[in-house]
């Protein structure tokens, strides 16, 4: 990843961020037909990512038949095709790089052993190196420091802390994509440091035994609903607090409290980890598609320490908190946005709630810590938009993803399970971009 930094004001700079790749294709066709493609297909893609019809010269180079593509802005693009093989990226080294391995000057990640044959089953694989996360973490950090706020001094440490906390704990990430007949099955493999792994994969334990009743008060149109079901929420909090402040140096250790407690007050709370000490096990929280309609549900088994958990503004204001009584319902309460916990006290006296979700309460194999389901909007949308011309600006197509996350000896393990999967999600930024 290429990133320079363009300055626009003394006070204010734009990050830029450049992928260096190239993909290779075997087309098992005859050379003069991945030629034409090359020519052709390639050279309609190029001329769409760059929103204008780019010059193209073509060469004899390496034994095979080069196209260099080259925008109106000076952006290139770069193809070779030999022996049937497309080679395709937009920086030139890279597919010299590539070249060099075919050619048995240099190893290829086959011998690092990290990189299995695929499944038949499986549709994709990917692999992230220890270097990779190193390089992604600096773009994670830019990402959630530009979208920190106006405090600059906040935007700086976070662009500081994230990437030095990601990594010291995560090695390697492998990926696998299959198709099953609930959709595309997208596994993720993050493999962490051996102490995160031994104290993770015990302090973020799932519980045994899931609470549906809470399930009951989330509405089925919300648009993000995740279950919580840890052994203990304050143990495996408070060792995510102190795993991270291992991971920085004082200064930044010190923030990291401030910054972890922010994460609670759009619920009310003050203070995260004494709310986590107050309530049983199961904890869900639900967010509709404004960002601030936002909730928690939760049994409270500590109601002293629950309210000194809470923001005291927050708690005085009408309607940003409720509690259920009856059978099934002691100590249950929820906190969050007046117009969501409505919402979410109707869901459950209509019975038009997550309840039948059969997913949030399946005990086989081994237990998540958290599951959650969610709805996309745009992806379908995106999707359609990139392999056929727009008919309508009014279809709506909602999909809907559903995730489970738990922690085991070698790290952490998510499979996520959507209409379209992460490959759908990469054609549909296309359409963004």
């Amino acid at each position: 990843f290429e990133t320079r930094e363009e300055k626009l004001t003394d006070e204010h700079s734009v990050g830029r961020v450049q992928p260096h790749f190239v993909a290779v294709a075997d087309t098992h066709a005859w050379n003069y037909q991945a030629i034409a493609f090359a020519e052709k297909k390639l050279g309609a893609f190029v001329e769409k990512i760059y929103d204008s019809p780019p010059t193209l010269e073509k060469s004899d180079k390496n034994g095979g038949k080069y196209f260099t593509w080259t925008a109106k802005d000076g952006r290139k693009a770069f193809a070779l095709v030999i022996d049937s093989l497309i080679y395709f990226g937009n920086d030139e080294t890279a597919i010299d790089k590539c070249l060099a391995v075919k050619r048995g000057e240099a190893d290829n990640i086959a011998k690092t052993g990290k990189v299995s044959p695929a499944d038949p089953k499986t549709l994709a694989s990917g692999y992230v190196s220890t270097d990779g996360i190193a390089q992604i973490s600096n773009i994670i950090g830019l990402k959630f420091a530009s979208e920190a706020g106006e405090d600059s001094e906040v935007r700086s440490a976070i662009a500081g802390l994230l990437p030095q906390l990601l990594r010291g704990s995560i090695t390697e990430i492998s990926w696998t994509a299959t198709k099953t007949t609930q959709g595309i099955e997208d596994r993720y493999k993050v493999m962490t440091s051996p102490e995160i792994t031994r104290v993770f994969s015990e302090t973020f334990a799932a519980a045994n035994s899931v609470d549906s009743t809470l399930l009951g008060f989330v509405p089925n149109d919300s648009a993000t609903v995740t279950q919580y079901n840890l052994r203990n929420p304050q143990v495996a909090w408070r060792s995510f607090l102190l795993m991270a402040q291992k991971l920085s140096d004082p200064i930044s250790g010190k923030l990291i409290t401030t910054f972890a407690n922010s994460l609670f007050e759009p619920y009310g709370f003050k203070d995260g980890e004494l709310f986590l000490g107050s309530v049983e096990p199961n904890i869900i929280t639900v967010k509709l598609d404004g960002d601030d309609q936002i909730a928690v549900i939760f049994k409270n088994r500590d109601r002293d320490k629950l309210v000194k958990a809470y923001d005291e503004t927050f708690r005085r204001t009408i309607g940003t908190t409720f509690e259920a009584s009856g059978p099934g319902f002691d100590g249950m309460g929820a906190s969050g946005d007046p117009d969501l916990l409505v919402k979410c006290f109707q869901a459950q006296q209509s019975g038009n709630n997550a309840k039948t979700d059969s997913r949030f309460t399946d005990k086989s194999g081994n237990m998540p810590f958290a599951r959650t389901k969610g709805l996309d909007s745009d992806s379908a949308w995106h999707i359609a938009e990139v392999l056929s011309e727009k008919k309508s600006d009014d279809s709506k197509a909602e999909s809907t993803y559903f995730t489970e996350t738990r922690f085991t000896k070698t790290g952490m393990e998510r499979k996520t399970t959507s209409d379209f999967g992460l490959i759908g999600s990469i054609i549909a930024q296309l359409a963004q971009d």
